[in-house]
């Protein structure tokens, strides 16, 4: 069972403030937030979620050679559809609106959106 993720962003300041206004329909804020002489990598990070917990990280080390997915559990459909808003009015791209995707399983309704850096963010929801 994942407890928690953490990846690098080239921008901390731009990152911080995408994932504060995108994560927000989702229950999430920021939780934590470590200075960079306390961190191995020299570099701030920040944690992300909910009640408290952070369980979505990231930290200024630099930007990752490939981009990575990361799909956050929704309480709705309405929720997803907040996220996908919020997203891409933070600066947020297009990866896959909010709907359906039966092809992944029964009443998966996601939407994607690409980060500053590339990661392919998903909202997602099982419930109809």
């Amino acid at each position: 069972m994942i407890d928690h993720v953490g990846f690098a962003v080239s921008d901390y300041p731009r990152s911080k403030r995408f994932y504060e206004q995108a994560l927000k329909p989702l229950g999430y804020g920021l939780v934590k937030e470590i200075p960079a002489e306390k961190t191995q990598a020299k570099s701030p990070s920040c944690g992300f979620g909910a009640e408290g917990k952070p369980d979505f990280w990231i930290d200024g080390e630099g930007k990752l050679d490939h981009p990575l997915h990361v799909a956050i559990l929704s309480k709705d459909r309405a929720a997803v559809d907040a996220f996908y808003k919020a997203a891409i009015a933070a600066g947020g791209k297009d990866n896959g609106a909010p709907g359906l995707r039966e092809h992944y399983r029964p009443n998966y309704y996601s939407a994607f959106v690409l980060d500053p850096d590339g990661h392919n963010i998903e909202a997602v929801c099982y419930k109809a």
